[in-house]
């Protein structure tokens, strides 16, 4: 019976009785103040049109009831909405397991925040539910700008974006941003930081468990592994999957079962790697003993199980943060261009250790072939090369 009282107490619109709550509005104001509403409109927006007087009494009264224009009546007034918009087209079951989003996120929030500008956020179910959703944003003056992730071979949002000149930033990889400027990260040097370990230590066949390869960043990273692995003399084996326990348990699995097996594993991401871990320990496989696993991304994640995941760490938040100031630069008519993130630093933890005894050392100087002058010279942030004891 009590339970049932709970619910229906939570049910109800708000307000005594079970009456909606109004919110106050303009004409509220005016009648208090003894003004037009348009003499409120000119106070609440700093124009002339009222006295010094009337203005401090309206804005106070104003305070007092708690009124504030609404996003739609400031964009009609001075033509900003206050607020950015984040579409994320994956699943809502994945972000809150995958911290990537999460850490992102909360770096945009805060920069932001500070700014008091809006971050306006949802998920879409494909690239035609995002695109509607970006025409319809910037048709109602919803946002002064967009953030774009997660860009795919052939985005059919790139153009789109750019018909509609609304302004946006692209974070992850400049690779197929087009015209629109991005935040991008260094994935041939991360790759080089991550066989040069594993190459380092003796593997000789490492194998790579990728994300969903219709990602420009999934590619890229195929790419530079293919590439930095052969110029170091080194044997690979790819698997694609997903951010999926499954799917990345039934990948694992498969290299591990071959003919050929891997003795060290490099995974997309840090769930990822938990995933893989978990497998490979069911499995009956030794980590560190028989193979090594190592994450791309860092996360506390990778810090919790064991044995702890050697990964390459990035301030996800501090990119967040920046595009949020570059995205705020943008609108407010500056010219903003590609911006290069730091340089991972590599993570060094239990899960990764020697290689089989008795193979010939692998040629490791293609791997680590970018000096740090040269890596500075290049983006501006001193090359990471040197690994960090987790």
């Amino acid at each position: 019976m009590g339970g049932n009282a709970l619910i229906a107490d939570r049910a109800r619109p708000g307000g005594e009785g079970g009456h909606p709550v109004k919110r106050p509005t303009i004409a509220d104001v005016a009648r208090r103040a003894g003004v037009t509403k348009a003499a409120v409109s000119f106070a609440l927006n700093n124009q002339p049109g009222v006295s010094a007087t009337t203005r401090a009494r309206i804005l106070a009264i104003a305070a007092e009831v708690g009124f504030q224009p609404s996003s739609a009546a400031r964009a009609l007034s001075d033509g900003r909405a206050g607020a950015f918009g984040l579409v994320i087209d994956r699943p809502a079951r994945m972000l809150g397991i995958e911290p990537y989003f999460m850490q992102l996120i909360s770096g945009i929030q805060a920069e932001l925040a500070g700014n008091h500008v809006t971050l306006l956020f949802t998920l879409a179910e494909d690239q035609d539910a995002e695109i509607s959703l970006y025409r319809t944003w910037w048709a109602q003056r919803r946002v002064d700008g967009v953030f774009l992730v997660d860009l795919q071979l052939g985005d059919r949002r790139v153009p789109v974006l750019a018909a509609l000149n609304i302004p946006t930033l692209v974070i992850g990889t400049s690779r197929g941003s087009g015209s629109l400027p991005a935040i991008w990260q260094d994935i041939q040097t991360a790759t080089e930081t991550a066989v040069a370990h594993l190459a380092g230590l003796g593997h000789r066949r490492i194998g790579r468990v990728s994300g969903v390869p219709r990602y420009w960043h999934t590619k890229s990273r195929t790419d530079a592994f293919r590439d930095v692995a052969r110029a170091a003399g080194i044997d690979v084996v790819s698997v694609e999957a997903d951010d999926t326990g499954e799917l990345v348990a039934r990948a694992t699995h498969e290299l591990l079962r071959g003919a050929r097996p891997p003795t060290a594993i490099l995974y997309d991401n840090d769930v990822m790697a938990v995933a893989g871990l978990a497998e490979a320990q069911r499995m009956g496989t030794g980590v560190p003993t028989d193979l090594s696993v190592m994450a791309w991304d860092d996360s506390v994640l990778c810090e919790l199980v064991h044995p702890a995941l050697t990964a390459l760490r990035r301030d996800v938040a501090a990119v967040g943060a920046e595009a949020a100031r570059r995205l705020s630069q943008m609108t407010a008519g500056a010219e903003v261009g590609d911006f290069q993130e730091p340089s991972p630093v590599l993570m060094v933890r239990e899960s990764t250790g020697p290689g089989p005894p008795g193979l010939p050392p692998a040629v490791t100087g293609a791997a680590a072939r970018v000096s740090a002058d040269d890596q500075e010279s290049r983006s501006g942030f001193a090359f990471a090369a040197q690994p960090v004891l987790g």
